[in-house]
């Protein structure tokens, strides 16, 4: 007959097992963080899309280190400081909550303070200048937190010499030097603005225009667009993210074009840009840092991308990869560590990927925690929208096509 010690010893056993069963089948959910409400929303949904790939494929595979995971949206709607702090505290709040996904959610980035905080894994893939302003100061109290995007400094810069290069080499010809940029007041806009202001300058050209409108719905463009007919630049640029304003915006400038190149930031990289424009995109030009990578050269962007139409039906734009691409690396942290719970030491992991992703090469700066930026890391690239269809033709190790100069230039 067993004693009442070996009956306790053997319950507590059985307690323990029992317990250790639901740690094993613990559901660690992950939050995504995004506007999938208001202007903004056809990248909101695409960040939700690209996480649940991520969360449905890592479940049907049985989880990570015996966890399965859950997906839980905070909506920022229109992205104001009350909206996204109320989505944030939401989110974090959770006790199951083990890492928090974004591809932006405020245009500071401020919630990253809110992040480090408790100590929560936030994966960010936007507002670089301000990720970077953040943590700089102090990498350290920001160990779970970690950017897939570069520097942002190549918007900045790279513009002047890659259209130098395409006047110097036949493919665009300039009728002078001077160009009109048009920003929208919010810190990602104005700040790419204001960066390719100085560049432009130091590179002799006259800035005959640099005007910002407020962050918000556009509708009419045409007040900005009178002044540039009335003084054509050679390169016309608009740093409005939203793509249903630089939709607006491209198809204004359509009714009557100068002999301008039209550059509009990230907007035309979104899928409703093309479904808003139609003809009217074809010759704009655009570029990308953390965008997809869909060369020969990198087979995961193919990868990722033919699961995201399988299961949504459409090509995502950036964000559906990169959220995708999110949820993977943190995976591959916790797998690791092993316990969601020690959030610091998954943080520490993520700070050491070393990883090909739909996006490139992915390595973080320990002094900015932002990713690295070469032609070997995550590249800057500029692409050409003609008849429908994307064409990257800059670097040239990556190209998909050539520069064509816009049939409404002469």
């Amino acid at each position: 007959m067993l004693n009442r010690r070996t009956l306790l010893g053997a319950a507590s056993a059985m307690i323990l097992a029992v317990s250790a069963g639901f740690a094993q089948a613990d559901v660690v959910k992950i939050g995504v963080l995004a506007p999938v409400s208001g202007k903004a929303a056809a990248d909101g949904q695409e960040m939700v899309n690209g996480a649940q790939l991520a969360v449905d494929e890592l479940n049907a595979a049985g989880g990570v280190a015996g966890h399965t995971f859950e997906l839980v949206v905070g909506d920022v709607g229109e992205a104001t400081a009350d909206a996204v702090a109320t989505a944030a505290e939401r989110l974090l709040g959770d006790r199951d909550m083990g890492a928090i996904m974004t591809g932006y959610a405020s245009g500071s980035n401020f919630e990253i303070e809110m992040m480090a905080e408790q100590d929560m894994v936030y994966l960010v893939s936007a507002n670089s200048a301000q990720t970077e302003g953040i943590i700089s100061p102090s990498p350290d109290d920001f160990g779970t937190v970690w950017s897939m995007t570069p520097s942002y400094a190549g918007y900045n810069t790279e513009i002047v010499p890659v259209i130098e290069g395409l006047a110097a080499g036949g493919a665009l010809t300039l009728p002078n030097k001077k160009v009109a940029i048009i920003a929208s007041d919010n810190p990602y806009s104005k700040g790419i603005a204001e960066g390719m202001v100085d560049a432009f300058g130091k590179a002799g050209w006259e800035v005959t225009e640099n005007d910002l409108l407020p962050f918000g719905e556009i509708n009419d463009w045409r007040a900005f667009l009178a002044k540039i007919r009335q003084n054509p630049p050679a390169v016309l640029i608009n740093t409005d993210y939203v793509s249903a304003n630089a939709a607006t915006f491209m198809t204004q400038f359509m009714e009557d074009p100068t002999n301008s190149l039209v550059f509009i930031q990230y907007a035309p990289s979104v899928p409703e840009f093309l479904e808003l424009t139609k003809e009217n995109s074809s010759g704009v030009v655009y570029n990308l840092l953390g965008g997809v990578l869909n060369t020969p050269t990198n087979p995961r962007a193919a990868e990722v991308l033919g699961k995201y139409k399988a299961a949504f039906g459409n090509e995502p734009g950036s964000y559906g990869p990169a959220l995708y691409e999110q949820v993977m690396i943190y995976a591959d942290a916790l797998g690791k560590v092993g316990d969601p719970k020690k959030r610091a030491e998954i943080g520490a992991e993520i700070g050491k990927t070393n990883k090909q992703t739909a996006m490139g090469r992915i390595q973080f700066d320990p002094a900015t925690h932002l990713s690295v930026q070469s032609n070997d890391g995550v590249p800057i690239q500029f692409y050409q929208i003609r008849d429908g269809e994307r064409y990257l033709f800059y670097p040239d190790v990556y190209a998909t096509g050539d520069f064509q100069q816009p049939s409404w230039m002469k």
